[in-house]
C-alpha cells in the first residue's frame, strides 16, 4: 500500500456517497422486511446482510482513498486478465453459481461474489491507464479504438453469456464513453452506438421471454399479468406515493407484489414511502456525486487521473440513470440495480471501493 498524504478528499462527494448510502439500509430494510420474514423467518435478514456490507464497503472505500491512484494505473493489466478469467469461470458448470436461471456468481454457501461487478471497476481502471498513455495512441484507429473496444466486448459477451443483460449493456456504456472522454475517433464511436440498439435487438430475438420483457415497457398493459407485471407494479408504488409518501415501512406494495424490491426496483418503494420529495432527494444526491465526480475528472493533475475520476462517476451515475429509467417505465427491464442503495454486497463493496479511488483523486485535486 502506498501511503498518500495529499489533501483533503472532496467532503461532498464524500458526504453524498454516505448519504445514499445510508438512504440504502434504510430502504433495504423497509423494503426486505416481508419478504425476509415469510421466506426466512427473520425481518432483519437483509438488513444484517446489507450493513455486514456496508461497513466491509466503507472500509474498502477508506483504504483506496489513502491508495495513490497511481498505483492502480501499474495494476491495470493484472486485474483486467484477473477479471476476465472470472467472467469466464463463471460459466464453467460446477464452478459458477447457478440461481434463477442465471450462472452469475462464484462462491461457497452463502458467500458468493459477482465478478461482473468487479469487472466494471477494472475496465474503467484498464481503460483509464490504456488511454491515458498516449495521446498518439488514441488517435490510431486500431490501437486507440478497436482494441480497447475489443476488451469492453469481451467483457460485455461473457457477461451476456449468464445471461445478464442490464450489467453487459451497463459495461458497454461505460466502455464507449470512456473511449469518447479518452479522445477515440469519433466517427467510429458513433457507427458503434448506431448498431448497439439492432445488437441487443437480436441477443434478444434468441428468447421469446428476453425479446417479452425488452418490450413489455412500451405497453405493460397488453400483458398485465407475465411480462408487464413488474413495471405496472412498479407505476402503482410511484403513483401512490403522491408528493410525501405513505411513510417510511408503510409500503403496499411490497406485500409481495413488486417483484424484486428490495434490489432491481427498490427506487419504487422510496417513491411509494417516500414520495416525490423523497424520490427527488435520491435523484439530488446522484445529481451532486456526478456534479463532483466530473469536476474532479476536469481538474484532475494528470490524464490517467483525470480519466480514471470520470470512468468511475459515469460507472455510478449511468447505473443510477438506468434503473430509474426502467422503474420509471422509460426504459426495457434491464435487471441493473440501483448504487449504493440496492441490496447486495458483490455490487455495493466494489463501488464504494472505486469511489474510494475518485476521492483520492479529489485529495490530489485538492493538494493543488
Amino acid at each position: 500500500m502506498t501511503n498518500d498524504r495529499g489533501g483533503l478528499p472532496d467532503l461532498v462527494l464524500f458526504i453524498a456517497t454516505l448519504a445514499l448510502l445510508s438512504i440504502g439500509i434504510v430502504m433495504v430494510f423497509s423494503a426486505s422486511s416481508v419478504t425476509a420474514y415469510s421466506e426466512l423467518g427473520d425481518p432483519y435478514y437483509y438488513l444484517k446482510r446489507q450493513s455486514l456490507w456496508g461497513i466491509i464497503g466503507i472500509i474498502a472505500m477508506i483504504i483506496c482513498m489513502n491508495i495513490d491512484y497511481h498505483v492502480w494505473g501499474r495494476l491495470s493489466g493484472l486485474l483486467m486478465v484477473v477479471s476476465l478469467a472470472a467472467l469466464a469461470l463463471v460459466l464453467v458448470p460446477g464452478v459458477g453459481v447457478f440461481v434463477g436461471g442465471s450462472r452469475r456468481w462464484l462462491g461457497v454457501g452463502p458467500i458468493r461474489v459477482q465478478p461482473s461487478e468487479f469487472a466494471k471497476l477494472s475496465l474503467v481502471i484498464f481503460l483509464a491507464s490504456y488511454l491515458s498513455a498516449s495521446q498518439e495512441r488514441t488517435k490510431n484507429l486500431w490501437r486507440g479504438f478497436a482494441l480497447p473496444l475489443m476488451i469492453t466486448g469481451a467483457c460485455s459477451l461473457l457477461i451476456l453469456k449468464e445471461p445478464d443483460l442490464g450489467t453487459a449493456i451497463g459495461i458497454a456504456g461505460v466502455g464507449w464513453f470512456m473511449l469518447f472522454a479518452g479522445g477515440s475517433n469519433v466517427a467510429a464511436l458513433v457507427a458503434t452506438l448506431a448498431a448497439a440498439g439492432p445488437t441487443v435487438y437480436l441477443f434478444a430475438r434468441q428468447d421469446p421471454v428476453r425479446l417479452r420483457r425488452l418490450t413489455s415497457f412500451l405497453d405493460p398493459w397488453a400483458d398485465p399479468l407475465d411480462s408487464g407485471f413488474h413495471i405496472i407494479q412498479s407505476l402503482l408504488a410511484l403513483g401512490s406515493g403522491g408528493l410525501v409518501g405513505v411513510g417510511l415501512g408503510l409500503s403496499r406494495q411490497k406485500f409481495h407484489y413488486l417483484p424484486e424490491q428490495h434490489t432491481d426496483f427498490i427506487f419504487a418503494v422510496i417513491g411509494e414511502e417516500l414520495g416525490f420529495l423523497g424520490a427527488a432527494s435520491v435523484v439530488l444526491l446522484y445529481i451532486v456525486f456526478g456534479w463532483r465526480g466530473f469536476r474532479t475528472s476536469l481538474s484532475a493533475p494528470d490524464p490517467f487521473g483525470s480519466l480514471l475520476a470520470a470512468g468511475i462517476t459515469i460507472m455510478v451515475t449511468l447505473q443510477a440513470i438506468m434503473n430509474i429509467a426502467v422503474v420509471s417505465g422509460i426504459m426495457p427491464i434491464t435487471g441493473i440495480t440501483l448504487p449504493l442503495i440496492s441490496s447486495g454486497g458483490s455490487s455495493l463493496v466494489p463501488m464504494l471501493a472505486g469511489i474510494g479511488i475518485l476521492l483520492n483523486v479529489s485529495k490530489h485535486v485538492n493538494q493543488r
